[in-house]
């Protein structure tokens, strides 16, 4: 056993490391990437780091991440240190497996290759990449890097290279294969980002496209019902069917909002929403100035639809009410604030009826349906005063 003791320390000696130290400083390596993988998406960083402390750990002058391109048989390194910066992203041959990276690769093991050399053999089986080894390498452990899917796949291999004097043993290859491992897990998390990632985005444009079709077919109803008020044979009728017209345009403004929108999944900008609908009642209103001012806000669209139809209403009932003699200027503002959103439509015309209820307990429809609205998105409307016409502020919180 003396004699054993002794032969281990001459070969440690020899070797120019303590072999405990040497396997504690592996370990602590291992577990600094592990925690690592844990906590960053980042897989280039991910990739570089492991190459970097594989080198440290391993004492060796190269190491490098190979991914395997299975369209055209090779490998590209990915990440590389004790090698040119700018070798990364560069093609390495995967066809010849002479080189203990594409015999890794192949046969799914790790491999241990000392006392080679780039161009030369060792026994006539292994020889390191010629034009890629620098000069004096002679040492080589390789690893491949496996993919826990069902496929069973190998994303590629992970090579560290070492000089005279210093070869790799099984437990270096074990230290390597606890990164691989690792770089494993941290590859098919990122693959599975990136494929929740397209899912997500097709997701969008499939509601987009829903949006769109719907904001068409809205936008039919609505045409059809402005011919039939067209053709009605009583003003009570035609503006019922005008204003059923107005109220759906309105929805459907909303849905092309969220189909053109580059906000997330159902979010809409109010401030664009809110300008472009009080430009599209101009359109029916000539002869009143409409005017609106918005802060900008992305909110949802169940908000969203709401907000825009008591637009709807309050804006159609000015125009039709407040100037009986003519036209003139009907505002629509929006600001927001800490407690949420403050939506206000004031004219300059011959102000509300006396008696008027605040509380919308009112005959018309259109009151009932504001009354309504407000409901839905938990407001409070108000009346203010100190100037002509009529002033309504609607204060609207926000989840």
């Amino acid at each position: 056993m003396a004699s054993d003791g002794a032969n281990r320390e001459a070969q440690e000696t020899g070797n120019g490391r303590a072999e405990l130290p040497y396997r504690l400083r592996q370990q602590a390596l291992l577990g600094a990437f592990a925690r690592m993988a844990l906590q960053t998406r980042d897989l280039d960083a991910l990739l570089r780091r492991a190459s970097e402390l594989c080198a440290e750990g391993l004492g060796a002058t190269c190491c490098q991440v190979l991914e395997y391109r299975a369209r055209d048989h090779a490998f590209v390194i990915r990440a590389c240190t004790g090698l040119e910066p700018d070798l990364v992203g560069t093609d390495v041959a995967a066809g010849d497996e002479a080189t203990p990276a594409s015999y890794a690769f192949r046969t799914g093991a790790g491999v241990l290759a000392n006392g080679i050399q780039a161009g030369g053999h060792d026994g006539g089986r292994f020889h390191l990449p010629e034009g890629l080894a620098p000069p004096g390498l002679c040492h080589a452990v390789n690893v491949p890097i496996a993919l826990g899917d069902e496929s069973r796949r190998a994303y590629g291999v992970l090579e560290a290279w070492g000089t005279e004097g210093h070869g790799f043993d099984r437990a270096d290859q074990e230290f390597l294969a606890g990164f691989a491992g690792l770089i494993g897990i941290a590859v098919e998390r990122h693959q599975g980002d990136a494929r929740l990632r397209d899912a997500l985005d097709h997701q969008v444009q499939l509601t987009r496209e829903m949006s769109h079709r719907v904001k068409n077919s809205l936008g039919v109803v609505a045409g059809l019902l402005r011919l039939q008020a067209r053709d009605a044979h009583s003003d009570e009728v035609r503006h019922a069917l005008e204003d059923a017209g107005a109220r759906i345009a309105t929805v459907a403004e909303v849905h092309d909002h969220l189909w053109r929108g580059i906000h997330q999944l159902g979010m809409v900008e109010l401030a664009d929403f809110l300008r472009e609908l009080v430009a599209k009642l101009q359109e029916e209103a000539p002869g009143h100035g409409l005017a609106c001012e918005a802060d900008p806000k992305v909110i949802s669209a169940d908000q969203a639809i709401p907000i825009g139809l008591v637009v709807n209403e309050l804006v159609t009932n000015a125009v039709k009410h407040a100037y009986p003699q003519g036209t003139g200027p009907v505002r629509v503002s929006l600001a927001v604030r800490p407690d949420g959103l403050r939506l206000a439509v004031r004219d300059e015309g011959i102000g509300l009826p006396p008696g008027f209820d605040v509380s919308m307990r009112q005959r018309s429809l259109g009151l009932k349906i504001i009354a309504s609205l407000i409901r839905q998105l938990d407001g409070r409307l108000g009346i203010e005063g100190g100037g002509p016409g009529a002033h309504f502020v609607l204060d609207i919180p926000l989840a």
